[in-house]
This record gives C-alpha cells, sequence and structure tokens, in this order.
C-alpha cells in the first residue's frame, strides 16, 4: 500500500471498501468473534457487565508514545478497568479524511493490534466511513468497550470516604505535555513520552491483593486534578493533597515551569487515582509498584470531611493552598 491513500470510493461500500477491510483491519484485528456481518454474536458473562464508549480525535494522531490507534484502545479499556470490569469485546469506527496516507492508516491498525492483545480484549466489530477533504482532521476512532465487572467489586466516584488514602499510579500530566511538545507551538526541545497504556493488569493486580476500594478513576482530560474535584463533588467530601508526594518527571516539571502549567491539570493516558482506606494503600501500592506502567505509585492525600467540594495542597514549603478549580480549556485535542 506504499504512496497508496484513501479515496471517497473506500468508503462508498464496493470492491475498494472490502479492499481496505480485509487489507488492513481484517488484518490487524482477525480472531473468533470478529465479525463479516451487520453485528457480532456474543457470549456475555455470568454477572455484570460495563459498557464505555469513547471517541478520539486527538491532534497530532502520532505522537512519541503512541498514536490514536494505541491510544483508542487504551482510553475505552481503561474507562472499563476503572470499575473493576474485565474487557472482553471492543467494537471501533473510524472516520477517515480523503487522502489520508494508507500506510499511516494501517500503522494506526497495527497499534490497535498491538494494545488489544495486551490488553486480553477482542476487536469484534467496527464501521468505516471517509469524509471530504477537510471535513475530517486525518482520522478520528470511536471505541465501545465491553467488560465483566468482577465479582465483589463496587466502585464509583461516589463513593469516597473520609479517611481513605488518596494514590497516583504514577507521575502525573506526561500525556498531556507530550501533546503540547508535539505540536511545536513553543519551541521547547524536551524528552517527554506519552503514558499511553492499558491498564487492567495493574487494576487486576490490585484487586487480587484487596476488594477494599471505593474509587478508581483514570486521570485522562483535565488530568488528576480534575478528577479529585469531580470524585469530591460526588462523595461531598474535601481532598486533602501533600503536593511534594505528587509524582512529576523532571522533563515534565521544566516543561511545566517555562510555560506556567499545573502539572496536576495536564492529561494522562495510562495514570489512575484510586480512593480506598488507609490500612490498604501500603498493600495497594506494593501491588501497583510491581506492575510495568505504575512502578512510580505513590500515596499522595487523604480524604477528608474538611471544606467538602474543594481541594487542598500542603505546599513544599508547609503551607496550605486551595487547589484552584479546573476551568476553560487548557489543552484541547489531547485524546
Amino acid at each position: 500500500m506504499e504512496n497508496k491513500t484513501v479515496t471517497m470510493a473506500h468508503g462508498a461500500g464496493g470492491r475498494q471498501t472490502s479492499e481496505l477491510i480485509d487489507e488492513v483491519f481484517k488484518a490487524h484485528f482477525a480472531n473468533p468473534d470478529l465479525t463479516a456481518d451487520d453485528a457480532a454474536v456474543l457470549v456475555p458473562p455470568a454477572g455484570k457487565m460495563a459498557v464505555s464508549t469513547d471517541g478520539f480525535i486527538v491532534s497530532p494522531a502520532f505522537f512519541p508514545g503512541g498514536n490514536i490507534g494505541k491510544l483508542s484502545i487504551c482510553g475505552t479499556v481503561n474507562d472499563l478497568a476503572c470499575m473493576g470490569a474485565k474487557p472482553m469485546y471492543l467494537t471501533c469506527a473510524f472516520v477517515i479524511e480523503e487522502g489520508f496516507p494508507m500506510e499511516k492508516l494501517e500503522e494506526i491498525a497495527a497499534a490497535m493490534e498491538k494494545t488489544a492483545k495486551e490488553a486480553g480484549v477482542r476487536i469484534v466489530s467496527g464501521d468505516t466511513k471517509v469524509a471530504g477533504k477537510g471535513q475530517v482532521d486525518g482520522v478520528f476512532i470511536t471505541t465501545t468497550g465491553m467488560g465483566e465487572i468482577q465479582e465483589g467489586v463496587q466502585v464509583g466516584g461516589e463513593l469516597a470516604k473520609p479517611g481513605d488514602a488518596i494514590i497516583v499510579t504514577g507521575d502525573v500530566g506526561r500525556h498531556g505535555c507530550t501533546i503540547l511538545l508535539a505540536r511545536e507551538d513553543f519551541g521547547i526541545d524536551a524528552d517527554v513520552t506519552s503514558d499511553c497504556a492499558p491498564l487492567w493488569g495493574a487494576v487486576k493486580d490490585v484487586l487480587d491483593a484487596t476488594h477494599n476500594i471505593h474509587v478508581i478513576r483514570d486521570a485522562t482530560r483535565g488530568g488528576v486534578g480534575t478528577v479529585l474535584y469531580e470524585i469530591a463533588g460526588q462523595s461531598n467530601v474535601g481532598i486533602r493533597l501533600d503536593a511534594a508526594a505528587v509524582p512529576v518527571a523532571p522533563e515534565v516539571k521544566g516543561v511545566c515551569g517555562m510555560l506556567g502549567l499545573e502539572p496536576l491539570y495536564l492529561a494522562c493516558e495510562g495514570r489512575m487515582v484510586i480512593m480506598a482506606p488507609k490500612e490498604e494503600a501500603g498493600r495497594i501500592v506494593e501491588a501497583l509498584r510491581k506492575c510495568p506502567y505504575s512502578r512510580d505509585a505513590a500515596i499522595i492525600g487523604e480524604v477528608t470531611e474538611d471544606q467538602p467540594g474543594k481541594v487542598v495542597m500542603t505546599t513544599e514549603i508547609g503551607t496550605q493552598a486551595l487547589l484552584p478549580q479546573p476551568g476553560g480549556e487548557l489543552l484541547p485535542r489531547i485524546c
């Protein structure tokens, strides 16, 4: 497919559409549940299911540490994992701009294949549309995932309790910083790689250690800071953070310092916030640090009864400051 591009004929439903599906998507997504019919026929789990849908329009579509294909798998798989659900099935829909390089499309499909295999999820159905030049910026992907909620697990943003420890599974703000630099809007040369990763393996190891967990949330758009405000509002609790305990990679800290950004409000695509009773925090962090994508897991604060709906941060010099509430659009199209 060298030097070939996607044409309107590839979306017209005829021979070229069949060739595109067979040579790119079917070639990478083949598994026993992938269907050529109008809908996949699947075996449901015995217990409860979680279902999540997410659209991906990241710009640029290729960035250090991944591309829109990898991101489209990770984003939906991680949403399922944060409900304590083992990912099982995934559907995907592509909207592709006329003229998009076929080689790049295949690279995206290959990344999806690799990431789905790592996450243990099967792509079972999909859809392809081609839009006219300028109607879409390259390629947009929407994925829907279905997963099996593990027995005895109940988590949710409204379940945080005063006294809970707040755990973050790794250094924060890396994906947002990577996308910012990939756009070359600022002319900053820093070696920053996205944290984009499938997280079910880490969640499974945590659940194997304890089911006594109240909240699991992935910190995507708006980052950890926004997630903490959301949970504080849902559970009507206060949040107290220790700024010195929040892990931030030196290169991300440097970029944020130059641009006046707060790492807590930059997007992550491979990090979760976990809230659980303090007595469980040690074993949760221990389990996380054995996983490849959460080796820098840390306890960064606690849930309180004071100042419900607010996030207060103890600074590195010992003073307390209210973390400003997220507002506006810090960085568009990060996922």
